[in-house]
C-alpha cells in the first residue's frame, strides 16, 4: 500500500472514532452513528480521499488549505474539541499516534 494511502487509512480511523465517540454521548446513538454524525463521516472521509496534499501532509488539521464548507468545518471541529481529550480513555494509542504526527507537523511549519 502506498505511503499515502496508509494516511488517508489512518486519518479516517481517527476521525471515525471520533465521530462514533461524540455521536455516543452527544446523540445518544446506540448503533452505529445518526444520519447528521454518518453523513459527516462521509463528507470528512470524501474530503480525505480527494486531497492532493496526502503525500505532503500528516492530518487535516495541519493541512494549510481547509477544503470543509464553512459548516462541516464548525461541525468537525466540535466533534474534535468534544472527542479529542477523551480519545485518551477510549483508544490511548490511536491518540496518542495522532498527537505525535500532530506536533511532529507543526515542528516541521515553522
Amino acid at each position: 500500500m502506498p505511503a499515502a494511502q496508509k494516511k488517508r487509512e489512518k486519518e479516517k480511523l481517527v476521525i471515525e472514532w471520533m465521530i462514533l465517540l461524540y455521536c455516543r454521548r452527544k446523540h445518544r446513538a446506540k448503533n452505529g452513528l445518526c444520519t447528521e454524525c454518518e453523513a459527516l463521516k462521509e463528507y470528512a472521509f470524501m474530503r480525505s480521499d480527494n486531497c492532493p496534499f496526502m503525500e505532503t501532509k500528516t492530518f487535516c488539521s495541519c493541512c494549510r488549505v481547509h477544503c470543509y464548507s464553512a459548516g462541516m468545518r464548525e461541525k468537525i471541529k466540535l466533534v474534535m474539541r468534544y472527542s479529542g481529550p477523551r480519545m485518551l480513555l477510549y483508544h490511548p494509542l490511536l491518540a496518542f499516534r495522532h498527537t505525535a504526527e500532530m506536533m511532529k507537523e507543526k515542528r516541521r511549519q515553522r
